[in-house]
């Protein structure tokens, strides 16, 4: 039988293996101990019915603590704990110019379709770079997403998505956006404001940006990675198209979800590989 079971992960999601799961009773005395293997749960042995204390640790980690309540079985369930680095466990990325790999990066719209389901554009052909200042924060950034290149799945969708309707993109072919600094929110995420243009329009939008590290390849060079996400409104951009169904729901939903990936190589030119 089991006893109490948490899911540690990383902030970003990612399970972390290692962390360790100890549980004490309301005097600090131990009552259990686990480490989480490799999807990152952590399973102690039954436990005294009560009112408990569990602590998650993990190196380069903030600790959580949460007070449990212990069945009369013996198991409960913490479900999934989110860690978040220590202020010094993530170190930016050294100064100078890193280019966006777009072999290892992606671009993610995603929209309500009839208000219950959702549609997923990813954009093939992206470019771009970071250039990374002494002072973090007043590093600057610029991204260039070619409009044509959307792929739903569907063939006749991504037309209807490439005509005048949506993009245009035979008029407005390059979707791009200007950062313009950075400002901290927790040890590994910031704000990045800027400018995105969009079907001829130009408007200012912040995304949210998480640092996943930067570290070594196998093609001797150096990357950096990170995940930013934002909510941007058609109408914003010139994009009202809003046929409408039965019921009265707009068949598009007019906020769109953006998803980046972006997998950056320090310096001014992409490795051959």
């Amino acid at each position: 039988m089991s006893g109490l079971t948490a899911d540690i992960h990383s902030a970003e999601g990612w399970p972390i293996p290692g962390a360790v799961l100890t549980v004490t009773d309301l005097q600090g005395h131990q009552l259990a101990r686990a480490t989480a293997g490799e999807q990152g749960t952590a399973v102690t042995e039954p436990l005294p019915a009560g009112t408990h204390t569990a602590v998650v640790t993990a190196p380069g980690h903030q600790p959580v603590a949460r007070v449990v309540r212990i069945s009369a079985t013996g198991s409960t369930t913490l479900g999934t704990l989110r860690l978040d680095r220590e202020p010094d466990a993530v170190s930016t990325p050294p100064p100078g110019p890193w280019t966006i790999d777009p072999m290892h990066s992606t671009v993610q719209a995603t929209a309500r379709h009839l208000g219950i389901a959702s549609i997923k554009a990813r954009f093939a052909e992206l470019g771009g770079r970071l250039d990374i200042n002494e002072i973090f924060e007043h590093s600057t950034g610029f991204a260039e997403i070619k409009a044509a290149t959307v792929d739903t799945g569907i063939g006749m969708r991504d037309d209807h998505l490439r005509s005048a309707d949506f993009l245009d993109v035979d008029h407005h072919p390059l979707i791009t956006f200007t950062g313009t600094g950075f400002r901290r929110t927790t040890p590994e995420t910031w704000l990045m404001p800027g400018e995105l243009s969009l079907h001829g329009r130009t408007r200012p939008l912040t995304l949210t940006v998480t640092y996943g590290g930067h570290g070594p390849d196998p093609w001797g060079g150096t990357r950096a990675a990170f995940h930013a996400e934002t909510l941007l409104h058609r109408e914003d951009f010139a994009i009202d198209y809003n046929a409408m169904v039965r019921a009265g729901i707009a068949a598009v939903s007019t906020t769109v979800k953006i998803e980046l990936d972006i997998e950056l190589v320090q310096g001014t030119q992409l490795p051959t590989m």
